[in-house]
């Protein structure tokens, strides 16, 4: 397979950093939970390799990319991936994301559908305003550094409860990832919190995948998502909140039959 490579996207807002595996036809475009990066879309872009040019994109304020100033929106969020599309030169793509990612690559493909051949989502969040408050109450704090590195304690059990323990290089990768990403977790989720996904989801009109675990935090709205856009095709994977990592075939095997069918392969 061809090797999975990085780089750095140069933004007028900062430096974006990628992956890429490189290919010919319509790009899959990768956009990762909070507060993980483009690295747990590897096992995949492994498994795809060949099928098309495959991009993972740390989101600012995680992996390697900017961190943005202030509390961003949702908006600027998708602006920034944008952005990023236009200095790698994709003008059409397919989009992935997980949790996060499903918020931002819905808003991407809302505000600018002529760029968005497909979304496929790992969790989507069609949560009402209550339910959003109550996630708010447990996503949104900082684990922030301390003296004693208690934050780094907090993190491993976090992501303990969240599956990660299923294999501890994973443990270890997000364990990372969530202590570099402390502020830009804090960022990103009071983005996602006060997001209105459902209202966004509503208005995509290209083709719709939905994807999630039976044990993913997400999965109790997974069926309002279904009913939400019955044209959506919908999967159930493996993997608790960590389907790309944990269920790298099944999540390979869908978005290839996913986009076959939606290039008419």
């Amino acid at each position: 397979m061809p090797p999975i490579r990085k780089a750095y996207a140069d933004t007028d807002a900062g430096q974006i950093h990628y992956r890429y595996v490189s290919g010919e036809g319509t790009p899959l475009v990768c956009l990762h939970q909070t507060a993980s990066s483009g690295a747990m879309y590897e096992k995949v872009m492994e498994r795809l390799a060949g099928r098309a040019p495959l991009y993972a994109l740390d989101t600012p304020g995680f992996g390697g990319s900017f961190d943005p100033p202030g509390m961003p929106a949702m908006a600027d969020y998708a602006g920034w991936i944008r952005d990023a599309l236009d200095v790698l030169g994709i003008d059409r793509a397919h989009l992935l994301g997980h949790h996060t990612g499903s918020c931002i690559g819905v808003e991407v493909t809302r505000r600018w559908p002529e760029r968005v051949v497909s979304l496929s989502m790992i969790g989507p969040v069609p949560l009402t305003v209550e339910e959003r408050e109550e996630f708010r109450k447990g996503y949104s704090s900082p684990f922030e550094p301390d003296p004693k590195a208690d934050y780094l304690r907090a993190t491993w059990d976090y992501l303990d409860a969240l599956g990660a323990n299923a294999d501890l290089a994973l443990h270890h990768r997000e364990l990372v990832d969530t202590a570099r990403a402390y502020w830009g977790r804090y960022q990103a989720y009071t983005a996602v919190w006060d997001h209105e996904f459902s209202e966004a989801y509503h208005a995509v009109t290209c083709p719709v995948q939905i994807l999630c675990a039976n044990d993913d935090v997400l999965y109790p709205f997974f069926e309002r998502a279904r009913e939400m856009r019955p044209d959506a095709t919908a999967v159930v994977l493996a993997g608790a909140n960590f389907e790309p990592d944990l269920d790298p075939d099944g999540t390979a095997d869908a978005m290839r039959r996913f986009l076959d069918g939606v290039e008419g392969r």
